[in-house]
């Protein structure tokens, strides 16, 4: 009677409790501070009430009245909060989830229509007006090669790893002007043995053998050459650009004057900055071997180059334009020297020749070449040939004792030494005119990619020479 009347007197006058709460007032009693502690706007304990009312003891369902009891008001309540919650999280997810598909999907249609453009003007030639006036394929391929190679390493002019857009804009549009090469076949004879015993002979296709030795090796130079530039993540030196040094280079006066004069044929390179002790023996041995690295590949996309140059043939506008006398090209001095009986050393004759500048050097090639070319024609009169391919057929049957023959093999040899003097030497006129009128798809794709290349690793070449000849120049202040 007592606990009765205690919790009439605590219980609200509209309510009237069961015979069977009033027997588990115990129960009761343990759930009150649940719903006392209870807060609709905590996530962790709207999970703990529930667990809790998930797993507490039964409770016989005739013991309760038809009215819901003040004890499992706030169940309602703080499961309405929760599911409001619920809701609120997914939506935000489902918004963030729909903004990262638009993204994607931007991305996507951003990468699309790129590749539009591209393909858009390989099918023209580079012809907006589509009049049909535009270059051939081949030209068109050896440019986008050319333009990409300008838009992804062209701001580059330090040693540093490509930035990641970069790297997978170029491996994803060479893939793409890679890929005509997979089309391009020839078909050679196999044997075939049918199930009776019977030998036939069918024609198999296989990539073109230009291609097939090629492309697989310049794929791996391009592969080398980006690995020596990641090669650079972590590195000694740095970089400022010209004039306005960084605070921590701590370069002196005179250090100053030799990075200026190191720079002042190349104004716009950022001038490598180095501790004031100079760079460690590491830093020092990696740049070596990374530049030894960057000069093999040099060596091995020039020869891949000058082979795919060689196989071009030569226009006959060019043939047109050589001079009568391959002796008017050269000048009096250096035919002389040609036609020297014993003794004819290149590397003399280019010493002698002292030349000043890259200019001179380019500009002596150009006259060698067509004196080569000169007294190659001279010598193959008279074989009643137009075609130069045929002309290089005949060119074994022609007499190794003719002068011409033998003026044609000294010059080539003096060409030769020439490009090996100076390998930064640019195209010369006929290698010019051959790409401009090369027809062959495969050719062009080659020779394009050899000669980004080839630039490429020379560039390489050149920044580690930058590092290291203003390391040493600390080092040597220093002393």
């Amino acid at each position: 009677m007592d606990n009765s009347s205690n919790f009439d007197e605590i219980s609200e006058p509209s309510y009237q409790p069961s015979p069977s709460s009033l027997d588990q007032n115990d129960q009761s009693t343990v759930e009150t501070p649940v719903y006392s502690t209870m807060s609709g706007d905590s996530f962790m304990f709207g999970r703990t009430y529930s667990e809790t009312s998930a797993f507490s003891d039964p409770i016989d369902d005739n013991s309760y009245s038809s009215e819901p009891s003040p004890s499992h008001w706030p169940v309602t309540k703080s499961g309405a909060q929760n599911q409001a919650m619920f809701g609120r999280l997914e939506m935000k997810q489902q918004k963030q989830d729909v903004d990262d598909k638009l993204d994607d999907q931007e991305s996507v249609d951003l990468e699309l229509e790129t590749m539009k453009e591209r393909f858009s003007k390989l099918l023209l030639g580079e012809d907006m007006s589509g009049s049909g006036k535009g270059v051939c394929t081949a030209v068109t391929i050896s440019n986008a090669i050319t333009n990409l190679y300008a838009t992804v390493f062209g701001q580059n002019l330090r040693l540093e790893p490509l930035k990641p857009e970069k790297k997978s804009m170029w491996k994803r549009e060479m893939d793409c002007l890679l890929s005509v090469c997979d089309y391009i076949v020839e078909f050679i004879p196999k044997s075939q043995n049918l199930r009776d015993g019977t030998a036939l002979e069918v024609m198999e296709s296989r990539p073109r053998s230009d291609i097939y030795i090629n492309l697989p090796a310049l794929t791996k130079l391009d592969a080398m050459l980006i690995e020596v530039l990641d090669s650079f993540q972590d590195r000694e030196f740095w970089y400022a650009e010209q004039g306005s040094m960084s605070s921590n280079s701590t370069c002196s006066g005179s250090f100053r004057r030799v990075v200026i004069q190191r720079k002042e044929e190349k104004w716009w390179v950022p001038v490598p900055c180095v501790p004031p002790d100079g760079l460690s023996e590491k830093s020092r041995k990696h740049l070596r071997h990374k530049r030894d690295c960057a000069y093999q590949i040099h060596k091995a996309a020039m020869a891949i180059n000058s082979s795919i140059l060689t196989e071009m043939e030569i226009p006959h506008s060019y043939m047109a334009s050589l001079p009568k006398s391959g002796r008017a090209s050269l000048g009096d001095t250096i035919y002389r020297y040609l036609c020297t009986a014993d003794g004819f050393s290149p590397d003399h004759l280019l010493d002698c020749l002292n030349l000043a500048s890259e200019h001179e050097a380019l500009e002596l090639a150009d006259r060698v070449e067509a004196s080569m070319y000169t007294w190659r024609r001279k010598a193959c009169l008279s074989h009643s040939k137009s075609s130069w391919d045929m002309v290089k057929d005949l060119m074994s049957d022609i007499d190794r004792t003719d002068k011409n023959h033998v003026l044609a093999e000294r010059a080539e040899t003096l060409l030769f030494c020439l490009k090996q003097r100076y390998p930064e030497l640019s195209q010369t006129s006929l290698d010019t005119c051959k790409i401009q009128y090369n027809r062959d798809v495969g050719q062009a794709t080659l020779e394009s990619y050899s000669r980004v290349l080839e630039g490429l690793a020379f560039n390489i070449v050149a920044w580690i020479e930058d590092v290291l000849f203003v390391d040493n120049s600390v080092r040597t202040q220093d002393q």
